[in-house]
């Protein structure tokens, strides 16, 4: 596949230099989306990411743009795919810039427009247990009625975006993204809590899990296979699939990363298969 073919070149977030982080991030809708930042000259300058400005750090939302930029890895038109697959792992990020001679910005691409490409290759017809027990992570939980609290000490030791929320049965309750956390951190610290009474404040903090969850959870079982996840994905523009058992516990989770993963495993495997009859050769002439 040429890269050339999956290259978006338009409707492409372009941010200047000094627009306030807060606007940024404003156009984003996932902790894995990228704002590209050009100067007057439209000249590209960098990134800004919601992982790097609220995860990885946490920047005021008053922060200008060019004190929040990140210089991601440039991606060329001659790489091969699973380098390409490999920077976005590393990056963090599901869009990258595209460059071609002389440095000249040419547009970006997107985890999700290689996984278009993903859905036709028939070594994602194995089963999602394939990718589960791979898994440089074990699963992550946090229960619903925990604080946020918890939950952001656990996104920042952990260095995650996603939780899986449970009950105290095991059972899955929802997805607790670190994005959907955003408008709290940028956020005053306190602010009326229903419930109680006017003017008494409370911090948001203490508010729990459930109160900010999705309950809308993408699931399979664990005898389905990657592709189904893959279909998912795209089909629902989501950014992962939770693994249930049949009482609804949570087995694991796979998401964009882990695919772009054993896509390059694989790839490594078959480049590695392919040197055995070269050995073979050295042997007898041995």
């Amino acid at each position: 596949m040429r890269l050339l073919n999956i290259l978006k070149e338009n409707d492409i977030v372009k941010v200047s230099p000094d627009d306030h982080l807060s606007k940024v991030l404003s156009k984003l809708s996932t902790s894995h989306d990228a704002a590209f930042v050009f100067d007057k000259d439209n000249k590209y300058l960098g990134i800004v990411s919601p992982y790097f400005t609220m995860i990885k750090s946490s920047l005021p939302a008053n922060a200008k743009v060019q004190h929040c930029m990140t210089h991601t890895a440039k991606i060329y038109l001659n790489y091969p795919l699973s380098k390409v697959c490999q920077l976005f792992i590393e990056s963090k990020i599901h869009y990258l810039p595209v460059f071609g001679e002389k440095d000249k910005f040419l547009g970006i691409i997107s985890a999700r427009r290689i996984l278009s490409y993903f859905k036709d290759l028939s070594i994602f017809k194995v089963s999602v247990e394939k990718i589960i027990n791979k898994r440089w992570q074990g699963l992550i939980t946090v229960y619903e009625d925990d604080t946020i609290a918890h939950a952001i000490s656990l996104f920042k030791s952990k260095r995650i975006s996603k939780l899986i929320v449970i009950s105290h049965e095991k059972k899955l309750k929802g997805v607790l993204s670190y994005y959907d956390l955003i408008k709290l951190m940028i956020n005053p610290k306190y602010s009326s809590h229903h419930g109680e009474r006017i003017n008494e404040k409370v911090s948001l903090y203490n508010y729990r899990v459930k109160n900010f969850a999705k309950n809308y959870v993408l699931t399979l079982s664990k005898d389905k296979q990657v592709i189904e996840v893959i279909n998912l994905i795209l089909d629902k523009k989501i950014g992962s699939v939770i693994i249930i058992d049949k009482d609804r516990r949570p087995l694991g989770i796979i998401t964009t990363r882990d695919i772009l993963r054993f896509f390059i495993d694989n790839e490594k495997f078959a480049f590695i298969k392919s040197l055995n009859p070269f050995k073979k050769i050295f042997k007898r002439s041995i």
